[in-house]
């Protein structure tokens, strides 16, 4: 299957275009290709060129298309990486950057890669098909250091019962032993939503890094814009969009006073952003053709024309 074939709808796409307000000579960074939607968009905006970045080799496969384009390139590195990997092709500042976080539909959809408890697959979760999977994590994590990432990743209430049982049962090899237990920890659950998904939504994120990853990425496109560069960041999660939100403020001059318990990061840093755009959510339209715009939230902001901040986050976004 080709991306144009692909199910993968983009969401919030006209905002996300309208917030990054491409102009035809721009150079663009998509850090997260996915099925490309966000890129083939942008170049339909007549962007000089676009970079994609997937540390998915499954996502760089299936846009084979856009890599042989003269005006595209491809780069399987993840988005924390955004400096380096442009650096290696002599790019140090670009004029507009898109964020899409979270696990694309395309990887969920695919049993094998072992994201979804909906079917039977082997219990994996790695984004990037390489390292420490969730198998390894569930098989060899004690039963605190469990608890304490599906009750913080996934504001999941059982968690230390569901801890226990991992750990009394293991080991665990494919998602439906997984989910079968937390099911049976839980029993019904909340209405309309499968007990096993915040402790597979918890886990995915530990995996894979999630959060550190989105934070080192922000940082990247702070570095990497270039003076009324454009960032657009659409994210799923409310931990993540917590991230973004508390960065775009820190680095537009709007964090709280510090104080001895909490000083800020950088005192008297000029703002490095303009005050960002307020949050936009998906219409009930966009929702009713594609249910994953549910819980997308869409942060942008225009990069200011002074110096990148060099503390790597303040503390307020990384709360």
């Amino acid at each position: 299957m080709s991306a144009q074939d692909s199910p993968h709808v983009p969401v919030l796409l006209a905002e996300v275009l309208a917030a990054l307000d491409l102009q035809a000579g721009d150079l663009y960074v998509d850090a997260t290709l996915g099925a490309g939607g966000y890129l083939r968009a942008a170049r339909a905006c007549g962007v000089a060129h676009a970079y994609g970045f997937d540390r998915d080799p499954d996502a760089i496969a299936l846009n084979a298309d856009l890599a042989a384009a003269s005006d595209v390139t491809l780069i399987q590195r993840p988005f924390a990486e955004l400096v380096a990997g442009l650096a290696e092709l002599g790019v140090t500042a670009v004029d507009a950057i898109a964020f899409d976080i979270g696990v694309s539909s395309m990887q969920i959809d695919q049993a094998e890669r072992g994201f979804s408890f909906q079917s039977d697959g082997p219990l994996d979760m790695r984004m990037s098909q390489a390292g420490i999977s969730a198998a390894d994590v569930i098989n060899s994590a004690d039963e605190a250091e469990i608890a304490d990432i599906l009750f913080h990743l996934g504001d999941e209430r059982a968690s230390r019962r569901i801890a226990r049982a991992i750990v009394a049962d293991r080991p665990f090899t494919r998602t439906s032993e997984l989910a079968g237990l937390i099911r049976r920890v839980i029993g019904r659950g909340e209405p309309g939503k499968d007990p096993a998904t915040r402790s597979f939504q918890a886990l995915r994120i530990h995996v894979n890094d999630e959060l550190g990853q989105l934070d080192a990425g922000l940082v990247a496109a702070e570095r990497l814009l270039r003076p009324g560069g454009r960032l657009a960041v659409v994210s799923f999660h409310s931990a993540e969009d917590r991230r973004v939100k508390n960065f775009l403020r820190d680095r537009s001059g709007g964090a709280p006073a510090g104080s001895r318990h909490q000083p800020l990061a950088q005192p008297g840093a000029p703002p490095s952003f303009a005050r960002p755009a307020k949050a936009v959510r998906a219409s009930a339209a966009e929702i009713a053709r594609n249910p994953r715009a549910r819980s997308a939230t869409l942060r942008s902001a225009v990069r200011s024309d002074a110096p990148a901040w060099t503390t790597a986050m303040t503390a307020g976004a990384m709360a």
